[in-house]
Formats: structure tokens, C-alpha cells, sequence
């Protein structure tokens, strides 16, 4: 995403106050269905009708949720508190009424609703309205003023006074041609910081209170808990599994080998010797396969030289062109460390599989307390994370770090996976020689 200059956010803060300020039509047109439908709890029709227009509020909130974040750089979190699972019929619909209405955010939300026309008009739209008016004064002084006034328009200006033989009077002709470029200055100028208090009163309203924050908080870690245990499982599951078809039934064919030759080496040496050949190619397998399943647990490189270099490791072993670029002063701790190698070693073995790429650059820094890692690919794009596919894998687990994935993918590319992993950094520790 390019960047804004200084002056295209002056220039584009009062269109932006001016489209938030549109946004309060739908929303008193909302707010008076709701109000509607609280009058009608009584009836236990309201029952039946507030929860959908709650959702429709819920849905206009976080459009101005996207927008302030977008246009202000406050980001606002949502805050409902989880949703719980409720009973088909008229139980499982009170049921939902009633966590709807108990939840602070609805209540803030309304508050919200009857509030912000007012407040939008006097903070983001303000400077367009500035704006307009400046133009507006550009229209009389080019001559427009008397044809405004004579049509029983305001013959007023600022403190100009717009009247028959305005146009023979220069004085007040330039007084109006400054006094509108004065009211375009200001709202031009004063767009962003008006902007940025309106994003300040969204927080207040439309963010999570202290008690949603910490349910939200809560349920993220019961969710995060419940993915790291079935991962584990299920990477245990996988060791048992490679050890058993693997090295194990190797190492037991091998003690059949090691019995028989024993009973071989007086009768038939030359069979006995031909079974030890097979029993030493056997036991360097084993080896082997015991070594490749070390490496899927905790590669050697990631525990001794980090994971820069263990991502470096992955790129040389892989079919195509990987240029990677490290900028990480430190080291993680070893479990945030072991997360991000195997998401990257996920997301370099999909993208051999899936995209068609040709090359595949991975950059990664640390910045700001976080550890980033950006993959790219040039393949034809498409990507998704819904269907079950790898990556939600991978995002449910750097989940157990408070670790967040972000995919961008259009069709015909590229692909661009960005992981972001809260975490400190000690000091680099370098294997021995």
C-alpha cells in the first residue's frame, strides 16, 4: 500500500469527514428501528426484532471501525463479548436477546447512534463544510451574489453584505474572494487533526470496555490452548507413527538378520555375509530416517544458529530459487523461534506444490517487538485460507503466540503471506566450533 504525502492527507481529510458525516443517515434511520423495537420487547415482538437489527448496527459499526482505523490510524478493536450457542425456537431466540442486550457494546452503540450526527458535524465534517463555504464565496464574488440574493437567498457573506451593487463595490468583492480562501485554508488545515478527534470519540464508544477486552482476551487463550494442545497431539501422533513404519520396523528386521546370521555363520558364511551387508544397509537407514525425523522435531541449525539461518538452511534445500533476507539482531525464545521456522517450512512447501512460482523471496526483521516474516512468491496468486487448507494450520499456530497471519493473493499473483509474532530478543548465540 503507497504511502500518503502531507499533502494528499490535507487535501483528502475533508472528503473523508464529509463521507463519515453520509454515514449518519443510515444510522439515524437504524437507530429509530431500534428504538422501535425496544418499545415493542413488552409485545415480545421486539423479542423477535432486535436481534437482527442489532447484527445490521454491528455490521455499520464496523464499517466505521474500518474506516476511522483507515483514514485516522486508530485502529479500534471490536468488542462484543463471544457469541454462545443457543436453542432452535423461541428459547434459543430469547436466549440471544438477552446476551445481546446484556452485552455493554450494544448500549455503547446506541449511545453512538443518537450522539454521533451531531458530533461528526463538528469534528471530521467540519472542514468540509469549510471548504464548501470558501467555494461557496468564490461563486458570489464572481458575480453571482446579487442573481443568490435576488432569488431570496441569504444577502449576507461572512460580514460581507451581498446586495444590489455588490458587484460595483471592489472592496467588497475582494473581501469575499479572501474570506473565502481563508475558510478553504482552515478546512483544509484543520482536516486530519479534526479527523483524528472523531477517531479519538470512536474509541470511546466503538472500542472493547475493560470487561469485553478481558472476554475477548479469555477466549482467544481457550482457543489458542485448544490449538496448541491438538497440535501437539497430532505431532506426537506423527512421531509415533514415523518411528513405528520407519526406524523401528527397520531395527526389527535388522535383529531378525542379526539372529539368523548367527546360525548362518558355521553352516553357510556366504549367506551369512550377504545378510550382514544387508543388515549394515538397514541400520544406516535407520540412521538416516531417525535423523530426518530429529530434524522434523527440532532441526540442529534452528537449535544452534537460529532462526535466520535454519530459514537459509530451508532455502537451499528447496526446488526453487529462494533469496532470503535476515535482519534480526538476536534470537527469539526457542518456542516462538520453532513456530516461525516450521511456518515458514509450511508455507516454502506450499508454494513449491500450489503456485507455480518460478522464484520465492522471504524478508524477515524485527521491529517494534514483533518479529515479521513476509513470503512472497511469483506464482498465479489465488491463494485462501478458508477450505482447511495449510495456512490456517499455520495461523492457528503462531495463534499460540498471539502471532497473526496476513494473506494477500490475488489472481495471477503474486502471493504475499505476512506473519507477525510478538517477542523479545536475546543475545545471538553461536554454536561452538
Amino acid at each position: 500500500m503507497v504511502k500518503e504525502t502531507r499533502l494528499q492527507r490535507y487535501a483528502r481529510a475533508p472528503w473523508r469527514g464529509f463521507c463519515l458525516g453520509l454515514l449518519s443517515w443510515p444510522a439515524m434511520l437504524i437507530y429509530t428501528a431500534v428504538l422501535t423495537a425496544l418499545s415493542l420487547v413488552g409485545l415480545g415482538i421486539g423479542i423477535l426484532l432486535l436481534p437482527p437489527l442489532l447484527m445490521v448496527t454491528r455490521n455499520l459499526m464496523d464499517t466505521y471501525r474500518r474506516l476511522i482505523g483507515k483514514w485516522t490510524g486508530i485502529q479500534i478493536d471490536r468488542p462484543y463479548l463471544p457469541e454462545d450457542e443457543y436453542k432452535p425456537g423461541i428459547a434459543g431466540q430469547t436466549q440471544r436477546f438477552v446476551k445481546l442486550v446484556s452485552d455493554p457494546a450494544t448500549w455503547r452503540e446506541l449511545l453512538w447512534l443518537m450522539l454521533d450526527p451531531i458530533v461528526v458535524f463538528f469534528t471530521a465534517s467540519l472542514p468540509f463544510y469549510l471548504v464548501l463555504y470558501g467555494i461557496y464565496g468564490w461563486v458570489l464574488s464572481a458575480g453571482l451574489g446579487e442573481v443568490i440574493g435576488n432569488a431570496g437567498g441569504n444577502d449576507w457573506y461572512g460580514f460581507v453584505h451581498v446586495h444590489d451593487g455588490y458587484w460595483e463595490d471592489p472592496a467588497k468583492v475582494i473581501s469575499t474572494v479572501v474570506l473565502g480562501a481563508g475558510f478553504i485554508v482552515v478546512g483544509l488545515l484543520t482536516g486530519p487533526a479534526m479527523l483524528n478527534v472523531y477517531g479519538r470519540w470512536g474509541n470511546s464508544l466503538l472500542g472493547p470496555t475493560e470487561s469485553s477486552r478481558l472476554a475477548l482476551r479469555v477466549q482467544h487463550l481457550t482457543e489458542t490452548r485448544s490449538d496448541a494442545v491438538d497440535a501437539s497431539a497430532a505431532e506426537l501422533r506423527r512421531i509415533e507413527r514415523d518411528l513405528h513404519d520407519g526406524a523401528q520396523a527397520r531395527l526389527v528386521a535388522m535383529g531378525m538378520s542379526l539372529g539368523a546370521i548367527e546360525h548362518l555363520l558355521d553352516k553357510d558364511p556366504e549367506k551369512a555375509r550377504r545378510l550382514l551387508s544387508e543388515a549394515r544397509q538397514s541400520s544406516a537407514k535407520a540412521l538416516h530416517e531417525l535423523r530426518d525425523l530429529v530434524r522434523g522435531i527440532h532441526p540442529p541449525v534452528l537449535a544452534d544458529r537460529g532462526v535466520g539461518d535454519a530459514v537459509k538452511a530451508l532455502a537451499l534445500d528447496h526446488p526453487l530459487p529462494v533469496e532470503v533476507n535476515v535482519e534480526v539482531n538476536g534470537r527469539p525464545e526457542p518456542p516462538v523461534e520453532s513456530a516461525a521456522y516450521f511456518a515458514v517450512s509450511e508455507i516454502l512447501t506450499n508454494a513449491a506444490k500450489h503456485s507455480g512460482a518460478r522464484r520465492i523471496w522471504v524478508d524477515m526483521r524485527h521491529e517494534d517487538g514483533m518479529l515479521r516474516i513476509t513470503v512472497t512468491d511469483d506464482g498465479h496468486g489465488g491463494a485462501s485460507l478458508d477450505g482447511g487448507t495449510g495456512l490456517r494450520g499455520i495461523e492457528r499456530r503462531i495463534g499460540t503466540f498471539d502471532g497473526v497471519l496476513a494473506l494477500n493473493s490475488p489472481p495471477g499473483g503474486p502471493t504475499i503471506v505476512t506473519l507477525e509474532l510478538p517477542c523479545a530478543l536475546s543475545s545471538p548465540r553461536i554454536s561452538p566450533s
